[in-house]
């Protein structure tokens, strides 16, 4: 556990819920066979599209994602998705699931943030390292101011920067609050702040099956996305946030999580017959000893 960021009070046995339609096994291992191919596909042609500059890298990348998404009998639903961008901005999101960055690249990809761990999963850790992901060590709080830097100097390059501030991954019904620190990037770029809401439904209604949260292993959760069927992943894509409208980055950050939050609370509030899952209270899990995104 990280010494400074926040660990979500979530876990498999209390918030994650399986319901509704199953796949069956030969199902579940087609589409499993189906995600390797995939990634197989991308870390085949990753050299190509690097070597060859005059290829639709950006393009490719959310076709690439599309197709794993699809293999894995999980559907995109784009939600209200800006036109073409000028410069760079930084996107913000809640977190749930390993999925939420296939979610974003299959919509509107940019460079990641990931935690170091990311980079040694099998094979998509290669292909995020490959596909320019900013790798933060959440057990050395020296790295931060770093890192923070590293993503403001993309992001004055015009580039498109994925973060998710929370910090943890949640399960869909409560989230954290959104650190300051890594929208001191965007301060200091005077770029907008693009806020993203991610959410997981069935056609039973919202799901928290995809939800990576606690101690859950990546095989397991892989699969349980893949027994489920008609899982949806909406991505809903909000106001963009000038930093110049703030007094810094805690203003802003807050003012990003409101967002995020208010179209999170809709999606519940369109489905009241969802029964509840329990949260459990911050209380039960430790807080952590240093603060250093405040």
């Amino acid at each position: 556990m990280s010494v400074w960021l926040p660990t979500a009070p979530c876990t498999p046995g209390d918030c994650v819920t399986v319901a509704g339609p199953r796949a069956g096994v030969a199902r579940r291992v087609l589409r499993v066979t189906g995600c390797l191919a995939v990634l197989l596909a991308g870390v085949a042609a990753v050299p190509v599209v690097r070597t060859l500059r005059w290829l639709p890298a950006e393009r490719l990348v959310r076709c690439w994602a599309w197709l794993l998404l699809a293999a894995l009998g999980v559907r995109v639903r784009p939600i209200a998705v800006p036109g073409k961008e000028v410069g760079g901005s930084l996107v913000v999101s809640n977190h749930i699931s390993w999925l939420d960055i296939l979610l974003v690249a299959a919509v509107r990809p940019g460079r990641m943030l990931a935690k170091t761990e990311v980079g040694r999963w099998p094979l998509l850790g290669l292909l995020t390292a490959w596909g320019g992901t900013i790798f933060i060590d959440r057990d050395r709080l020296r790295a931060l101011p770093g890192t923070v830097e590293q993503i403001a100097t993309a992001l004055r390059r015009g580039e498109r920067v994925v973060v998710f501030p929370e910090g943890s991954t949640w399960c869909g019904r409560g989230g954290g609050r959104f650190r300051p620190a890594l929208f001191e990037a965007a301060v200091r770029a005077d770029v907008p702040v693009q806020p993203v809401t991610l959410r997981y439904r069935t056609a039973d209604g919202p799901s928290t099956v995809p939800a990576f949260v606690g101690e859950d292993g990546l095989l397991p959760s892989l699969w349980r996305v893949v027994s489920v069927r008609g899982l949806v992943g909406e991505v809903e894509f909000l106001p963009q946030l000038p930093p110049v409208l703030f007094p810094g980055r805690r203003h802003l950050a807050a003012a990003a999580q409101r967002v995020v939050e208010r179209g999170r609370h809709l999606d519940r509030l369109a489905h009241p017959s969802e029964p509840p899952v329990r949260v459990p209270d911050r209380r039960e899990v430790p807080r952590p000893r240093v603060d250093a995104a405040h």
